[in-house]
């Protein structure tokens, strides 16, 4: 097979536009034979943009041959040839444009696009662009946006798709064509070749291939694992002390790190945990960035469990800590303890895959979004030939993959647990199998919860805990101890049922029925028809109600603000509005309905399994019992939060005005958690070990101990809190700049504040060529930055990437930024913390606001209602000690390791004008502060970054 891959350079991305460079590249029998580059003359002057972009100017076009004939030169190599582009549509209308304008035929062969086979291949990439994923797989591709190295770049992407295609196991690579067969698409046609040409190549031979249901599976089966020691068998021998077990540590860390050097802060935080686990004491300990804070207390945890013979839980907020300590730090402490042990990492269940619901989709051909969900579902058969784990963490889904995953994840109301012919491979079940084995288990924060409201089924028994990112335990208690209900999280298992005359549940269940040789068919089948008037009615009342909601939450809103704008109300029981008795009647009788669908589904549902054991039937039945806890479960949350009756929870409502009443969303949670954390683990659990970067504020933690509920402990030997000293010399490594005459925004106004910003962001990202991240609270405010910053440092080549604009996806952003050699990244919400850019790619940070939560959030507003009540000030209490730690977040974000050094630009001047301001800045590590004119603070930048320098040369 002959494929012709190009790519163009172009003076825009309209019809009208023109080709100014191609680039061609051949390939034949898995080689590049043969290539072509040419500069194309255009009839008009290429475009600032464009050259900025492509390098390409007019002078390097000027002597160029025209499109008549370079379309000349290059029709001989689309001969019986398949075309291949990276982002194929784009390409393939300015070929099909060019070849009408020089009087050739449209061509007319197949069309390949690499983005598909690669986002189908190679499930796990973050980002399909060009430059990012050839540097991922180590492809030159020295001239980006260059159509001869874009050609080549693509060319060598495409023969890694070939490879891949090739090593796939025949059944999946039969799958994955099969999914294509009524598409009629040439992605379906090329699949069948190579599915063809593969079975021409191999025989099937059941000794060399793991087989198991038609699916290539390389894992084996979780029962076949055993315990590393038998039950009351010793971990460790009686007169290993802690100190020997350190010292062995060190000795072959020093082994496999010949530079390794003891960090202070981290030997104390371990002997800390250390006293804390074996005399069963709480502890709240803060540790900056780069003490070492994983194995601070993983070393000493996985100690005192192996000593006690008792299992250590670790939880973390976020899952991307999980897998770093599954995938970086797990391994190392398996090389340097002197004792083997096994670790496990255990998530929430719907992040694994159940194997039988996928092979049920696709045995039925269920696909809601046909085109993305066949995608999807190739992607997810790659995958199963290569994953262990089963993780939806491991895969990067394109638009609709994350509501296909959310139809063949794991959940308890549709496992059937030993019955299940997958039950020895399931994922979920082996994760679990590995924790109840595991001396170490490795989860996060909302499985901790989720365990409790589960009455303590999922987690294995536990007595000692480690809490990383325990600032936002407080957080994630409140919101997974309350409950949410999204428009689609009514309407799903509604569709789920029944979509239409052609899809759904109880159509597919109708057909078994009449598959079933049973008396009580014709009965069955026709309880399934009156269910099918009722689902309806369900889903018009549904679509009525969150109308009327989104009027109930938008009345309050800023009709001006924009698509962006999220609209939010509390809801409280004294003070409702005048239609809600009319909202009530709708919700009473969504409330009867949906109670009587549920109880004929329960009812069908018990018939069938008594009398029909076919497994078709049963898988079935299953799923559908699934969907119905679901139902009850959007019953139950409607019910709880319209009627409103706990005080102790907080009601509001979320929407926006884009997607309107489909975007509301019904909240309520515990406003004051402290009381359940105690009473669920700081009563009941010999040791908790909390520890962050970011725990106290004016170096105490009083603040921490009251949200978690620590504070009865406070004055008592069952907690010691410690701050431990920062392994970093801030004092040299950073310097903090606060302008003090910048005007403020309630003084100048949104429109001079903005003026103001982008003038100093410009002249502070031309004297430190880019490389400046700028956090802001505000994503209006960001957005209108960007647009003026991007057109005033277009001239300097200083490009700037905005959140929620360039992308929603904080790595892809990142990545961009830290590749472009001169960029601005302006990020919000979650830029503030857990982003890693050390050296020189990151110079400079600029915070335009303390990030104050909004008083009139819900959750903040019950929150000061209470404090109120106790006759606290809320705004002391509350508001800025929450800024403050989020303030030391995106503080840290300057200084990752001990060679980085910048510069903190604060441009909210309330920190020198305010009695709380001195909060802020004391809270920090000790960085140089300075404040000065506006003025000065480009020429203070140089100073300092040319101090650096000088230190740099004498260092040398």
């Amino acid at each position: 097979m002959k494929f012709v891959v190009i790519d163009f350079e172009t003076t825009g991305d309209q019809p009208s536009d023109e080709i100014i460079q191609v680039g061609l590249v051949v390939i034949e029998q898995g080689q590049i034979t043969d290539s072509y580059t040419s500069f194309i003359k255009p009839s008009r002057t290429i475009p600032g943009f464009i050259v900025q972009l492509t390098g390409i100017t007019d002078e390097m076009v000027s002597n160029a041959p025209d499109l008549q004939e370079t379309v000349s030169q290059m029709l001989p190599y689309f001969e019986n040839a398949v075309l291949v582009a990276h982002h194929a549509a784009f390409d393939l209308g300015f070929l099909q444009r060019a070849f009408e304008q020089c009087g050739y035929n449209a061509f007319s062969g197949q069309v390949l696009d690499t983005i598909q086979l690669l986002r189908m291949l190679f499930p796990g990439l973050a980002t399909l662009q060009l430059s990012m994923v050839t540097s991922h797989f180590g492809i030159p591709h020295d001239h980006p946006h260059r159509a001869d190295s874009d050609a080549e770049a693509t060319a060598h992407l495409w023969l890694l798709c070939l490879q891949k295609l090739e090593s796939l196991p025949l059944l999946t690579l039969q799958k994955i064509a099969q999914l294509y067969v009524a598409e009629f698409s040439d992605l379906g046609w090329f699949l069948n070749e190579v599915s063809v040409w593969k079975q021409s190549q191999i025989s099937l031979d059941p000794d060399t291939h793991q087989y198991f249901r038609q699916y290539a599976m390389n894992v084996v089966d979780w029962d076949e694992e055993k315990p590393l020691r038998e039950e009351g068998e010793p971990a460790l021998e009686e007169s290993l002390t802690f100190e020997a077990y350190i010292e062995q540590i060190n000795a072959n860390l020093k082994q496999r790190f010949p530079d390794y050097e003891e960090r202070p802060a981290q030997k104390q935080m371990i002997e800390e945990v250390q006293q804390s686990l074996s005399s069963d004491r709480h502890l709240i300990i803060e540790a900056g960035t780069g003490t070492g804070k994983s194995l601070g207390y993983l070393i000493p945890a996985l100690y005192q469990g192996l000593k006690e013979r008792k299992k250590m839980i670790v939880s973390t907020h976020t899952i991307n800590l999980q897998e770093q300590l599954r995938q970086r730090d797990i391994p190392l402490l398996q090389d340097i303890v002197p004792v083997a042990f096994r670790a496990a990492v255990l998530k929430g269940r719907s992040r694994y895959l159940c194997l039988r619901k996928f092979e049920e989709k696709l045995q039925i051909g269920d696909f809601t979004f046909d085109r993305d969900e066949r995608l999807t579902a190739a992607q997810m058969l790659v995958w199963l030939s290569e994953t262990k784990h089963g993780d939806e963490e491991e895969i990067y889904f394109g638009s609709k993959g994350v509501e296909f995953w959310s139809s063949v994840s794991s959940d308890t109301d549709s496992c059937l647990n030993r019955a299940c012919p997958w039950f020895k491979k399931c994922f979920f079940h082996r994760a679990r199998h590995e924790s109840n084995i595991a001396d170490l288990v490795i989860t996060n924060h909302s499985l901790l919860f989720t365990d409790i409201q589960a009455e303590n089924r999922l987690l294995p028994s536990y007595k000692h805990l480690v809490v990383d990112e325990a600032h936002h335990f407080e957080e994630v208690a409140s919101k997974l101890l309350g409950s949410e209900l999204h428009f689609n999280g009514l309407m799903n298992p509604l569709y789920r049922l029944y979509r239409d005359a052609k899809s759904g549940q109880l159509l597919t269940l109708q057909t078994r029925i009449g598959q079933l040789k049973d008396s009580s068919s014709d009965e069955w089948s026709g309880w399934i028809d009156s269910l099918y008037p009722r689902i309806a009615k369900v889903r018009e009342e549904w679509e009525k109600l969150s109308e009327l909601l989104y009027q109930v939450v938008s009345e309050l809103g800023d009709p001006s603000a924009g698509e962006g704008v999220q609209y939010v109300r509390r809801m409280k029981p004294d003070q409702l509005p005048a239609q809600w008795k009319v909202l009530l009647t709708i919700e009473d009788n969504l409330f009867l309905e949906l109670t009587e669908i549920t109880k004929k589904l329960d009812r069908l549902s018990a018939e069938m399994k008594e009398r029909s054991d076919e497994y078709a039937v049963s898988s079935l039945l299953t799923d559908l019992n699934g969907n119905v806890k679901q139902l009850v479960r959007a019953r139950d949350t409607l019910r709880f939060f319209m009627k409103m009756n706990n005080e102790s929870y907080v009601y509001w409502l979320e929407a926006t005005p884009h997607f309107r009443s489909r975007s509301v969303v019904l909240m309520y949670a515990p406003f004051d958690v402290s009381e359940l954390l105690k009473g669920y683990f700081f009563d009941v659990k010999d040791s908790v070990v909390l520890t962050s970067a970011t725990l106290s504020v004016n170096k105490t933690f009083d603040y921490s101990s009251g949200q978690l509920g620590l504070k009865t402990f406070q004055e008592t030997p069952k907690l010691k809190t410690v701050q431990l000293p920062s392994p970093f010399e801030y004092r040299k490594q950073a310097l903090v700049l606060i302008p003090r005459d910048f005007p403020s925004v309630k003084a100048a106004g949104d429109t001079a504040f903005i003026e103001a910003l982008v003038a100093s962001l410009r002249d502070v990202a031309i004297e430190t060529n880019g490389r400046l991240l700028v956090l802001f609270t505000s994503y209006r405010m960001l957005k209108l930055v960007h647009q003026e910053l991007t057109e005033q440092l277009k001239a300097n080549g200083i490009h700037v990437l905005g959140q929620g604009i360039d992308s929603s996806n904080r790595s892809k952003l990142t990545r961009l930024f830290q590749d472009h050699e001169a960029c601005v990244l302006l990020g919000t919400s979650s830029f503030w913390e857990g982003v890693d850019i050390p050296g020189d790619a990151l110079t400079c940070l600029a915070i335009v606001r303390l990030p104050f939560q909004p008083p009139n959030h819900p959750m903040a507003e019950a929150k000061s209602d209470h404090l109120k009540k106790q006759r606290q000030n809320p705004f002391t209490a509350l508001s800025v000690p929450q800024a403050v730690i989020r303030f030391k977040q995106g503080f840290g974000r300057l200084v990752r390791r001990s060679t980085d050094r910048g510069v903190v630009i604060l441009y909210d001047t309330r920190v020198l004008e305010t009695t709380y301001g001195r909060n802020f800045l004391y809270s920090l590590p000790g960085p140089k502060i300075e404040h000065l004119s506006v003025t000065q603070l480009v020429p203070r930048i140089h100073s300092w970054m040319g101090e650096s320098v000088r230190e740099n040369a004498q260092n040398i």
